[in-house]
């Protein structure tokens, strides 16, 4: 049975592994199960190992694989191959030859021993590339090593010549002669595969250069000229340059470098020989891709320089780009982190025809980018219970659906057993006395993908270069453990200290400490964590926001059908402690929406103009990154009544400037505005009319049935006494808003262990003690001034809506 599939790029964490994702159906019809050997037939047939796809590649009709074994089957990324089972045997004889000459030895044992056992189960045929990825024992890779991630072998001969696996009765042979007719290979060193956090920009990149590049005749049917130019901008080290590199390497094209400072010269006419020179040379070897690396140094606005060099550099790639010559198959890319600095001539289609923004990585982006950097990384799981049940749950899913009930029946026992256990120790010893080494082994894979994810949600606003910069940060923090069992005297270091340094999660957290992210000031977009579960009580109000919110943004549909314009913007406003930040996290995060923080103090500059760019820039990434919800926290502090300011009036100017994003002539599409103040009184008149803040809503202090809630949410963790009576305390806590609560349960937890350090639970005297300390931080007056606000603000509504009625404004 053959089904032919479409490639696709594999997984990061999946990069060098020898493995192809299929998804179930596939599988079904292939009649394989996860661990089966498949063929793999482009223009070359070669061998991978089936591992079951991710739920979000089902039904897709594709096949996942790294870039090695794309390479063994001679297809690119959109290709199509054929895929079938096949048979496979032991494999006597594998004789080894690196791409390059490279000298390197192994520390105690025989090169090719060792390289038996980094290949162990690895399925191969005569000819394929083989990367070896994380070998700690080897050393000397060179300069080769370092740009490609992972030593690459060739397979150069098989005994039999079928398909073979690698096991233990195996001899593999290391031949140091380079493997010849493989030359091209490896070249830029960077593959789709090294590329995290950013699908959509690369997507959008491909689209524009291998297109034109792999298939020319594409646009000659079309009968349009393809694409000259990409534009990629963005903060510093978010991978622009990355990209670049990559869609060179994937798509075989020749690749030229011009560093900006670097063809600058002095004498006349020498920088554009220069450049002329490149192009004339790109032209030739064509495909070609030409990279200009920071083009404001080269072609800055000509009305902005004084220098006679520039200007005439500019005007002679703008030659060279739209010229009356003809450029052939060259595509030139160029990046930046300041592009209003480029001269806008070059900005226009014909030149750079498409402006790509490479942004700061969100979650899931920095979760790649963590999987990329630490895939050579012997990183040790870390065997605490949350970790570990997580990645027991996700094992659990995964066997389900092979129907191996045995197997599911131990994992329910480990996920039991597990939950009852305190210590790490326990918790492996558990796990090993239960599982055999392929379940642990796919277990650890697990835990540390978790782990990574918990260092994903701490590094917010971390581009790419400083999880590089954090990976290595850590990796030297753990190096310094093992530095006293290193003889420094000695020219080798034994193999068996090699082989146990291990980097823990706590290195990476001590890293963090030192790791400052770059793009910290750079708008920061997340999708928060925070469930309608977290928020206790508060029901009318969840209702009105999940209306005003939630709605437009899930079913935009529905308001288009009643030809109605849904709200722009929600005002939440109170007494503090009462949740109006919380109530904000958790819509962004049951929307699914992208979330902007903007803290209202932190816009204001005392430099003319910069606070209102500050909310431009907040608005125009909110356009692109939308569906987005904005929420202005303490919006007081930015949006205060106008006239009232004597000074430099800058809040005066963020007020007018927010009043023209949120109503003016550009439409706001699928991005609302969500406000939190507790000054209700002082916000500009003019923002909370319809079509800016559409809906006041008034987060009360929380009533009894609330407030039972919320000491539910804060004590769910908590081991609890049996005359612990939440019922009582929530009783005992009118006038409490939610901090309040929250402060009263830390406190009962700190009176507990100051009397006892051991103690096991906490009781209810501890609480009622807690209540004599944490007081109620809203009084009668506050409750006073906001029903009055509420009021007023509901017949100024009235009012306006009756004049709208009217026809009076």
């Amino acid at each position: 049975m053959k089904l032919t599939l479409k490639v696709n790029q594999a997984y990061p964490s999946d990069s060098g592994r020898g493995i192809a994702r299929l998804d179930p159906d596939t599988m079904l019809k292939l009649k394989i199960s996860p661990g089966d050997i498949i063929e793999i037939k482009g223009r070359r047939a070669t061998v991978a190992k089936v591992w079951r796809a991710p739920k979000r590649d089902w039904g897709k009709g594709i096949i996942r694989v790294d870039r090695f074994i794309r390479e063994n089957s001679g297809v690119g990324i959109g290709d199509s191959v054929e895929v079938r089972k096949v048979d496979y045997a032991p494999a006597k004889l594998v004789i080894l030859a690196p791409l390059r000459k490279i000298e390197f030895r192994v520390y105690g044992m025989d090169i090719g021993d060792y390289l038996k056992h980094q290949l162990l189960k690895r399925p191969l045929v005569e000819g394929d590339l083989i990367p070896l990825v994380g070998a700690p024992a080897l050393t000397g890779f060179g300069k080769y090593a370092q740009n490609q991630g992972a030593l690459v072998f060739v397979a150069v001969k098989t005994d039999p010549k079928d398909v073979v696996i690698i096991d233990e009765t195996t001899k593999v042979v290391y031949r140091e002669r380079p493997a010849k007719g493989f030359e091209r290979i490896g070249r830029a060193g960077v593959t789709y595969e090294d590329i995290g956090g950013l699908k959509e920009e690369l997507q959008k990149v491909r689209e524009v250069i291998e297109l034109p590049l792999k298939y020319p005749e594409i646009f000659q049917r079309l009968g349009i000229d393809p694409p000259k130019g990409v534009l990629l901008h963005g903060p510093p080290g978010t991978g622009k340059t990355l990209i670049a590199r990559a869609v060179a390497n994937e798509i075989g094209a020749s690749f030229y470098t011009i560093n900006g400072p670097e063809i600058m010269s002095k004498f006349y006419g020498e920088s554009e020989q220069r450049l002329r020179e490149i192009f004339e040379e790109a032209k030739e070897n064509s495909p070609s891709i030409i990279f200009i690396d920071e083009i404001d140094a080269i072609a800055p606005r000509r009305d902005e320089v004084t220098g006679e060099v520039e200007r005439r550099v500019v005007a002679q790639l703008l030659t060279l780009m739209d010229g009356l010559e003809e450029r052939g198959q060259v595509i030139v890319i160029a990046a930046t982190n300041r592009v209003d600095a480029v001269d806008p001539a070059l900005r226009r289609p014909g030149r750079f025809d498409r402006e790509i923004e490479i942004g700061v990585p969100d979650r899931e982006g920095r979760f790649e980018i963590l999987q990329i950097h630490t895939r050579n990384m012997p990183l040790e799981p870390d065997y605490s219970r949350d970790l570990v049940y997580e990645a027991l749950k996700s094992l659990k899913k995964s066997y389900a659906m092979d129907g191996d009930e045995d197997l599911i029946r131990e994992i329910d026992f480990a996920i039991e057993g597990v939950s009852k256990l305190e210590t790490k120790e326990q918790i492996k010893d558990l796990i090993y006395s239960l599982f055999d080494e392929t379940i642990i082994a796919e277990l650890e894979r697990e835990i540390i993908k978790n782990m990574l994810k918990q260092l994903a949600d701490q590094t917010h606003g971390f581009v790419g270069a400083d999880i590089e910069a954090l990976s290595k940060e850590a990796a030297m923090k753990a190096l310094r453990k093992y530095l006293p069992q290193i003889d420094l005297n000695k020219d080798e270091i034994p193999a068996e200290v090699l082989e146990s340094i291990k980097i823990t999660i706590d290195d990476f957290k001590e890293a963090l400490k030192e790791i400052e992210p770059s793009a910290l000031r750079e708008v920061l977009v997340e999708i928060p964590k925070v469930t309608w579960e977290d928020v206790g009580g508060l029901e009318e109000i969840k209702r009105e926001i999940v209306e005003a919110v939630e709605w437009p943004l899930k079913y935009p549909e529905k308001f288009k059908k009643f030809s109605i314009k849904p709200p722009k913007g929600v005002l939440l406003y109170g007494p503090p402690g009462t949740g109006k930040t919380l109530i904000a996290k958790a819509v962004a995060h049951e929307t699914e929406a992208n979330f902007i923080t903007v803290k209202g103090s932190e816009l204001l500059s005392k430099w003319l103009g910069e606070s209102e760019k500050a909310v431009r820039k907040i608005f125009r990434k909110a356009r692109q990154v939308a569906p987005c919800i904005i929420f202005f926290d303490e919006i007081d502090a930015i949006a205060q009544m106008r006239g009232l300011d004597e000074g430099s009036r800058a809040v005066e100017r963020v007020v007018n400037q927010i009043l023209t994003e949120m109503d003016g002539l550009e439409e706001l599409e699928e991005v609302i505005v969500l406000g939190a103040t507790n000054r209700p009184d002082i916000l500009d008149p003019a923002l909370l009319r319809p079509g800016r803040f559409d809906r006041l809503v008034y987060v009360r202090p929380p009533d009894r049935r609330s407030r039972l809630a919320i000491f539910r949410i804060h004590t769910r963790g908590m081991p609890l006494g049996d005359d612990v009576d939440l019922e009582e305390l929530a009783d005992l806590t009118e006038g409490y808003v939610g901090a309040d609560i929250e402060a009263v349960c830390r406190e009962a937890v700190m009176l507990a262990l100051r009397e006892d350090l051991n103690a096991e639970v906490v009781e209810m005297r501890h609480f009622l003690e807690a209540l004599k300390k944490v007081k109620p931080s809203v009084t009668d007056s506050m409750l006073s001034f906001y029903e009055r606000f509420e009021e007023k603000a509901r017949q100024e509504r009235q009012k306006v809506t009756a004049r709208s009625f009217l026809g009076y404004g």
